[in-house]
């Protein structure tokens, strides 16, 4: 092999390897696990720092909203999480009390939850509600 080839092999191999390891630290970055209130406690210290989702239910009369962004608890199987929204976009209409929630982010060391992203849903709103008659009619078109 003359040294064009061998200098263009060894310029190749560098920039492969470089995207490479900038590809697998990234994705460690952008991964979200997705823990229960009760497993993120039960984490302890090793919960800081890392990319969490947590769901649960929003405690009634929790929500404050405030300069710093919006403080609320969640609540799941007798375990709540205080959490504090800093994102920047506008939280969802669904987001109440009672309401489910997800909130994306990062455990802080004092306990709070510093999340950047919230869902939330309310699925009683979009359930179909029915009369006693049509249910009636349903039941009588089945036999």
């Amino acid at each position: 092999m003359d040294k064009r080839k061998i200098k263009f092999l060894a310029g190749s191999l560098v920039i492969v390897l470089a995207v490479a390891w900038l590809g697998f630290s990234s994705f460690d970055e952008s991964v979200a696990y997705y823990k229960t209130v009760g497993e993120l406690q039960a984490m302890g210290d090793d919960a800081y720092g890392r990319r969490i989702r947590v769901a649960g239910n929003v405690v009634p009369g929790s929500i404050l909203k405030a300069d710093q962004g919006v403080r609320f608890t969640l609540e799941q199987e007798g375990h709540s999480l205080n959490i504090r929204y800093v994102g920047k976009d506008l939280l969802p209409d669904t987001f109440k009390d009672d309401a489910q929630a997800m909130a994306e982010g990062k455990l802080m060391p004092g306990g709070e939850f510093q999340s950047t992203v919230v869902q939330a849903k309310c699925a009683s709103k979009y359930e179909a509600t029915y009369s006693q008659e049509a249910l009636k009619q349903a039941a009588g078109q089945k036999q």
